[in-house]
């Protein structure tokens, strides 16, 4: 997860995930980097008001919220204080330095097995960054390399998206 963060790969699978939840476009979302990590979620209604989902920067929170919605049980966590909170600041994020996001979408948009092959080339390749095998520049090249030379199946079922995400892993650990 921590790797993810740092090439932003989870932020370019949470666009794909919200692009399936809310049927949307990649052009529909906008990612802004929050160094705090209080805001989790924002949604931007039609009249331009925002709702948001803030907690501490601990991600069980948010998951607990997504699994037991609608319903909203305590949580264990301390609670986020707004007076010791200080500004919250957002920004863009460099498309150049974090390339997988961008790749991310252009994956959803391409459909068919790309997603899964994107995931299973990306979690392939941290594992041999983790393992020490590749530097860490080299997982964006590996992941978009797997990712852009594998044939698409438009209209996949579920064992084409199964098989499509090994054999990504595989290309990738034929590759390095």
């Amino acid at each position: 997860i921590t790797v993810d963060s740092a090439t932003l790969m989870n932020k370019g699978f949470e666009v794909i995930e919200a692009c399936h939840i809310f049927d949307a476009s990649p052009d529909d979302i906008e990612v802004l980097v929050h160094r705090q990590s209080i805001v989790h979620s924002m949604a931007e209604l039609p009249d331009g008001s925002v709702i948001a989902q803030l907690s501490v920067p601990d991600m069980r929170e948010c998951i607990q919220y997504a699994l037991t919605y609608p319903e909203v049980l305590p949580s264990k966590l301390e609670k986020l204080d707004f007076c010791k909170l200080g500004a919250l600041t957002f920004a863009k994020y460099d498309g150049e330095t974090f390339p997988l996001l961008d790749f991310a979408c252009k994956c959803y948009k391409r459909g068919g097995v790309i997603p899964s092959v994107l995931n299973g080339a990306n979690e392939e390749a941290v594992a041999k960054f983790l393992k020490g095998e590749i530097k860490f520049p080299a997982i964006a090249e590996t992941v978009m390399k797997v990712t852009d030379n594998f044939e698409n199946i438009t209209d996949p079922d579920t064992a084409d998206i199964i098989s499509a995400g090994f054999e990504a892993r595989r290309r990738v650990r034929e590759l390095i």
